[in-house]
């Protein structure tokens, strides 16, 4: 399919969330396993998206952490001095590797497992943000698979159920929300597995579910939902072992065409670049390369790029026309050079 071209904005920080509060079943990562209702319990939402065209991508075939402790419990009447509560313990907080939110434990959990890829969890939730499409009350969600987890309150979820043990009760804090917070209960799980624990056709089938929703995420105009599935998918296909998976090229250009859009020259050069590691002629990681490129003002290295995929298709308009902004770009630039050079030593 033909690549549109791609005008990225300024560069921003797109990965951070809403600053607000936030048996075995071994081969059943069935792809059409999702968030369901439970029959006796209301207030359980099924979430769905339904996609929309475009002609960007390739259609598969088949802050920081929070160094204060938390406060106590509100609603608890203030005493003298000696009735105050003691300040939570460090083992009560868990932070989040990459600094996105802060557990606090409420009540503890027993044993030792955690839920896995494919687990599904019997969880109590409260208190999420309206609009945020993920359900109150009792549900059922299962690691690794279904539309709730594509939004970012989603992608929360996901990593504190990550961290919880069965019947642990916790409350998610994010940091600058004033809101209430979001508290989340995780009454039981089934065993799920590590990444490593799957065979490769597994792991390439839940790649391909990811593309395939990547894909519909962008058609839909999400790029940023649809850059967390592709990342994903390269998660679970950059644990094969050499050659890897030719699904990985595809994948890297996706994720760079979503980049650009979001306003990340940078690692969307950088994605291009792994694409162009494993398949040096791809056209479309060629292309978006010269674009993300010509937006960090690397006008030569653009140029050679755009130049490259025009040697392969010399009728690509999109090339033809990026290539014509490069160069202009470049005679504005010449020229202001050359009028500085004249102030300086005229």
């Amino acid at each position: 399919m033909e690549t549109l071209p791609i005008n990225p904005v300024g560069e921003k920080s797109t990965s951070e969330p809403q600053q607000q509060w936030g048996g075995n079943p071994k081969k059943s990562l069935h792809p059409t396993t999702q968030t369901r209702q439970q029959p006796q319990e209301p207030g359980v939402l099924e979430l769905r998206m339904s996609p929309a065209p475009s002609q960007l991508l390739e259609v598969p075939q088949g802050a920081g952490k929070l160094a204060a402790a938390l406060e106590g419990d509100a609603e608890k009447p203030h005493g003298s001095a000696s009735e105050m509560p003691e300040p939570l313990r460090a083992p009560d907080l868990w932070d989040c590797p990459d600094g996105s939110f802060v557990k606090k434990i409420v009540i503890r959990g027993h044993g030792l497992d955690k839920p896995k890829l494919g687990s599904r969890c019997r969880v109590l939730a409260f208190g999420f943000p309206f609009g945020s499409g993920l359900p109150e009350g009792w549900t059922e969600l299962t690691m690794g698979l279904g539309s709730w987890r594509e939004g970012t309150w989603g992608e929360l979820i996901e990593k504190c159920l990550e961290s919880m043990c069965q019947g642990e009760e916790a409350e998610l804090q994010l940091p600058g929300h004033s809101g209430p917070p979001v508290r989340l209960t995780l009454a039981s799980f089934t065993q799920g597995q590590d990444s490593w624990e799957l065979e490769a056709s597994e792991k390439e089938a839940l790649a391909r579910q990811e593309r395939a929703r990547g894909t519909e995420l962008f058609r839909a105009g999400d790029p940023e939902g649809a850059a967390r599935c592709y990342g994903r998918a390269l998660r679970l296909l950059l644990t094969l072992p050499p050659p890897g998976s030719p699904e990985r090229t595809v994948l890297h250009a996706n994720l760079a065409a979503c980049q650009l859009l979001l306003g990340q020259p940078l690692l969307a050069a950088q994605s291009c670049d792994r694409a162009l590691e494993r398949e040096p002629g791809h056209v479309k990681a060629l292309y978006r390369r010269g674009v993300a490129q010509a937006a960090l003002g690397n006008l030569e290295k653009a140029t050679a790029d755009l130049k490259k995929v025009l040697a392969v298709d010399p009728k690509n308009r999109a090339a033809q026309e990026e290539l014509g902004k490069v160069i202009f770009q470049g005679k504005k630039q010449d020229a202001g050079l050359a009028q500085g050079l004249r102030k300086m030593f005229g």
